[in-house]
């Protein structure tokens, strides 16, 4: 049987036609033939059948009725009757006409809709096919977040991100990035797009810094949320590792001068050494006597202390985030050394009075002090502990390095042998100061602690 789409194309309009003649013909020449014993009418209906699917309304009905009058002309029955008759067959024809017309007509609305649909879903496809591979090979970690707050999908970067080797989906984004859960859960009746920076981890337990731009929208199976997140930790790294070097660069400055007074002193005391040199008895000698305020001068100054700027105001600092930064900044590079750090912090300290970047900076030049002490020791692990001691919040730097050999000149500037100009434990008891803690020295048996001794807010 003949495909219906392929017998009424427009191709086959002529062909139809004319074998819609050929068919009129045929069935008069039988009803001519057989008209004393029987009428073969109803066989014009295959003809109107065929030219239906190409002829408009009133060509169909011209054609009905020529077929009725064929019908009539060459009928058996009674004349008396015929007009009757023809009437009633113009009618069935041209209604078997409309009917196959219409049943045509709305057989090709019905392709040409599904064409369009079919064309509509395969640009969608594509559209779809283009940003999965956008997404997939965006170099931006991309993940999206059901109302559950449950990883739905997540491109190559964001697996290589947060869980390299491992798949993401079904995961709580709180394991990998805690801030956006409450966004996830409770953005129902509300739309966000906006951005922020927080902390983020990967499944290895290593913390970093993110930043991450995220909006919220909704489909048929609920709210969702799409989030970009880029990694920041190298650049808050070396952000930190500039701002150091700076605060050491000023530092030093600052003890050149003083270090140049030092040096004019001792100038003076050895010119004065050598006048007394020549004097038999040196009681009641005002070299001599000079020599002695000469020798209390450079002990004042060797004994000066960096005094902060009245501009230094220290404010409420969060030690947890402190030490959040810190362990963003220092673990990588532990790591690649071959270290571990142990991170020991009481949860819930309160705040201290301080400068967040100074602290920073602090915590920044211990770890680092140790980092350098472990690097040709058998031990290459850094404790970092945190806790409340006698109303004080005390934050231990404790080593498994070479040790202190003398502590007794540990916070003197210009140390022998000291990396740099040899200010960095100098500088940093300073900058503890400057905020009303200290830093001290607790000796070990094995390694070296320094320990970071900060006032609550309250009792500031």
């Amino acid at each position: 049987m003949p495909d219906i789409a392929l017998l009424y194309s427009p191709q086959n309009r002529r062909r139809a036609l004319a074998a819609t003649a050929a068919l009129v013909a045929l069935v008069a020449a039988a009803d001519w033939i057989t008209k004393p014993n029987f009428s073969l009418n109803f066989l014009y209906l295959f003809p109107i059948m065929l030219a239906g699917g190409f002829l408009n309304r009133w060509q169909i009905g011209v054609l009905g009725v020529c077929c009725a009058i064929l019908g009539e002309l060459f009928s058996p029955f009674p004349q008396a009757d015929a007009g009757t008759r023809m009437a009633m067959m113009s009618i069935a024809f041209t209604g078997t006409g409309l009917f196959v017309s219409e049943l045509i007509h709305k057989r090709q609305l019905a392709v040409e809709h599904l064409q369009e649909l079919t064309e509509q879903i395969r640009q969608r496809e594509d559209a779809e096919q283009q940003i999965q591979i956008l997404i997939e090979t965006s170099p931006a970690a991309i993940v999206m977040v059901d109302s559950a707050g449950l990883i739905v999908l997540a491109n190559q970067a964001a697996r290589q991100l947060l869980a390299p080797g491992h798949s993401l989906s079904g995961e709580p984004i709180r394991h990998y990035l805690p801030a956006l859960e409450p966004v996830a859960l409770g953005h129902r009746s509300q739309s966000f797009r906006t951005t922020m920076q927080s902390k983020g981890q990967r499944r290895d337990g290593e913390v970093f810094l993110a930043a991450i731009w995220f909006s919220t929208y909704k489909t048929r199976s609920g709210p969702k949320l799409a989030a970009i997140i880029v990694d920041l930790s190298e650049d808050l790294r070396d952000r930190e590792d500039l701002s150091l070097n700076h605060l050491l660069k000023n530092t030093r400055i600052l003890m050149g001068a003083m270090s140049h007074e030092i040096r004019n002193l001792c100038g003076a005391v050895s010119a004065v050494g050598r006048n007394l040199a020549r004097v038999e008895g040196m009681a009641g000698n005002q070299d001599f006597a000079a020599l002695q305020t000469l020798i209390q001068g450079l002990e004042k100054i060797a004994a000066l202390e960096l005094q902060a700027s009245p501009e230094d105001q220290a404010i409420a600092v969060d030690v947890d985030e402190v030490l959040d930064e810190l362990r963003v900044l220092i673990e990588p590079t532990f790591r690649e050394s071959g270290m571990t750090v142990g991170w020991r912090i009481a949860p819930h300290l309160p705040l201290v009075w301080a400068d967040s970047y100074g602290l920073l900076q602090v915590f920044l030049n211990l770890a680092r002090n140790s980092q350098r002490a472990m690097e040709n020791g058998p031990g290459k692990e850094l404790t970092i502990s945190a806790g409340v001691e006698e109303s004080a919040v005390v934050i231990r730097f404790e080593d498994t390095g070479v040790g202190i050999r003398s502590a007794q000149q540990l916070f003197r500037p210009f140390q022998q042998g000291a990396d740099g100009a040899g200010l960095g434990l100098y500088v940093s008891r300073a900058i503890v100061r400057s905020f009303r803690g200290e830093l001290r020295y607790e000796p070990r048996a094995v390694g070296c602690c320094f320990a970071v001794v900060l006032a609550p807010l309250g009792d500031a």
